[in-house]
């Protein structure tokens, strides 16, 4: 039997450890489905009911986990459905691989109106991901193949793209290739001279502070002990969040971290953009900037540092601590200031955040430690963003920057089908519920045991209150007419809860997490006060 292109992809994925295939089939992509069949028990296809729940379903296991997961769409509209979540994989730096059908190699850019054909289809894939090619053969596939999965394991995790066309899957491979396995790219060594200026300034300061952003997640133990070391708060906003467990003393919210950018003297930057710190709260002479990053691209985006290092984190922190030596001090002064911030913003979130913080704590007192909670884009979500207290780093899943409305429930399936061995959670409104709900045919189809719970409010209710606030209490296409959603479950074979107090809501995840199940809790809720204050935070330095 004769080796195919689809066959090698099939090869690919599994020689380079994807054991899941998050899809959609098609036309396009009949031949490697067919390749597929063979090899279903070591490469399980998940169907979904939507393409952008593919993306999604990959998105939520590679934040879950930290490892590759893949999908397979067709091109055209099935690509460009898939779009929204390889964009949020883009942002958050999650190594996902999009396999995308193309039509028949000798009719691409030939404008002849085929099914599903899109003007540079490929053009669009390379934008939203670090690195894009299309297998135009049997004699380039292996090749291709290999730079995409050494790709998606080097550097900055980020997705990776594969365009096949429909003529090409069945193209006979002349010479199969032993091995289409690929070894990571190691990253750049930091300059040891850099790691000691580092190591300087941060030993000299008096009030040093650490932010870390979603590429610090893996080095949780280091960071901690390098904050120890310095008696040096770390800032977690989004994706750094469990990196230093919130019950730290250590460990704090963005707002307290705003508090504590004002007075800072150095600042240390790891795995972050820190484009939000220096962008909203400000800069000057007197603030100093180590900035660590396995990406040199992010190094000076917004403002020089004093010392910028590009390096992964793995060997950087190592370095630094050693660097650092004896210069372990305590710092009581500093370590009072964050003290008392954290308790004065505690108290300004308990005074004007009730509501939020009422359902977020219902939702920590039942889900595990290492239970997983998926924010979304609504009221609790965004308070959720500096009050959840998460004590492990891949247990809080965000949009980060993209700010994807409607990726919840589908990133939420993804997070749970791929650790199943642990409790997942996803919060969402009525109005981005409905994106991907539909996705609880998948989930009772696979038997994937998420919890997801909606806020209905019938309404996209932070847009409203935009509306009423900032122009003349003029609101305008914000309202919206939503399902009962215990039926809706119900209508779906899944179990359909509903909740209207915080106790309520504890018993019915109680009964979700201790008899796993597909499970939606609907809760209804009214208007609730604003948390933008401690989130768009103004300049504390700066002009």
């Amino acid at each position: 039997m004769s080796t195919t292109v689809a066959d090698l992809v099939v090869q690919a994925l599994r020689q380079n450890g994807i054991e899941t295939l998050y899809c959609l089939p098609g036309v396009q992509n009949d031949d490697f489905f067919d390749a597929l069949y063979d090899h279903r028990d070591s490469l399980r296809p998940v169907q979904v009911r939507h393409e952008q729940a593919a993306g999604y379903m990959a998105l939520g296991a590679a934040l879950a986990t930290g490892r590759p997961q893949a999908f397979c769409v067709v091109p055209g509209p099935g690509f460009l459905n898939a779009t929204a979540a390889l964009a949020t994989a883009y942002a958050v730096g999650a190594p996902v691989l999009a396999l995308v059908g193309e039509i028949p190699l000798p009719a691409i850019g030939k404008g002849l109106g085929l099914l599903h054909e899109i003007p540079d289809q490929l053009a669009i894939l390379r934008g939203l991901t670090k690195q894009a090619e299309r297998i135009s053969g049997p004699g380039d596939a292996a090749d291709v193949l290999r730079r995409a999965f050494g790709a998606l394991h080097s550097g900055r995790p980020r997705p990776v793209g594969i365009e096949v066309p429909a003529s090409v899957w069945k193209a006979p491979v002349a010479e199969p290739p032993e091995s289409l396995a690929a070894a990571a790219i190691p990253a750049p060594a930091p300059d040891p001279a850099d790691i000691e200026r580092a190591a300087g300034l941060l030993a000299a300061a008096e009030r040093p502070l650490i932010v870390v952003g979603g590429g610090a997640r893996d080095h949780g133990a280091a960071i901690t002990q390098l904050a120890r070391q310095l008696t040096a708060p770390v800032v977690a906003f989004r994706n750094g969040q469990g990196v230093v467990p919130r019950d730290d003393p250590l460990s704090v919210g963005a707002p307290v971290g705003r508090e504590l950018w004002r007075t800072a003297d150095v600042v240390l930057a790891l795995g972050t953009r820190l484009a939000m710190q220096q962008t909203q709260w400000g800069t000057d002479d007197d603030l100093r900037i180590v900035h660590i990053d396995i990406d040199a691209a992010e190094l000076g985006r917004v403002t020089a540092p004093e010392v910028g290092i590009e390096a992964d984190l793995a060997v950087a922190l190592p370095a630094l601590l050693t660097a650092l030596g004896d210069h372990a001090r305590d710092r009581p002064d500093w370590a009072g200031e964050t003290a008392r911030a954290e308790a004065r913003l505690a108290q300004s979130y308990a005074e004007r955040l009730a509501p939020q913080l009422g359902w977020l704590e219902a939702i920590r007192a039942e889900l595990p430690a290492d239970g997983i909670f998926v924010d979304e884009l609504t009221q609790v979500g965004y308070v959720s963003r500096f009050a959840w207290s998460c004590t492990r780093p891949r247990t809080y899943l965000s949009t980060g920057y993209q700010g994807t409305l409607g990726w919840g429930f589908a990133t939420a399936l993804g997070a749970a089908h791929a650790r199943p061995e642990v409790p997942v959670v996803s919060i969402s409104g009525d109005g981005g519920a409905l994106y991907t709900i539909t996705e609880l045919a998948t989930a009772v189809r696979h038997s994937i045991a998420l919890t997801a719970i909606v806020f209905t409010d019938n309404a996209f209710g932070n847009v409203r209150r935009f509306q009423i606030e900032n122009y003349a209490n003029r609101p305008i296409a914000s309202d919206l007419t939503s399902p009962d959603f215990v039926r809706l479950a119900e209508s779906f074979g899944a179990r359909g809860m509903r909740a209207k107090t915080p106790d309520e809501l504890r018993a019915c995840l109680r009964e979700s997490i201790r008899d796993p199940a597909p499970t939606v809790i609907e809760v209804p809720v009214g208007d609730f006060p604003s948390p933008w204050d401690f989130i768009l935070m103004g300049k504390v330095r700066g002009a």
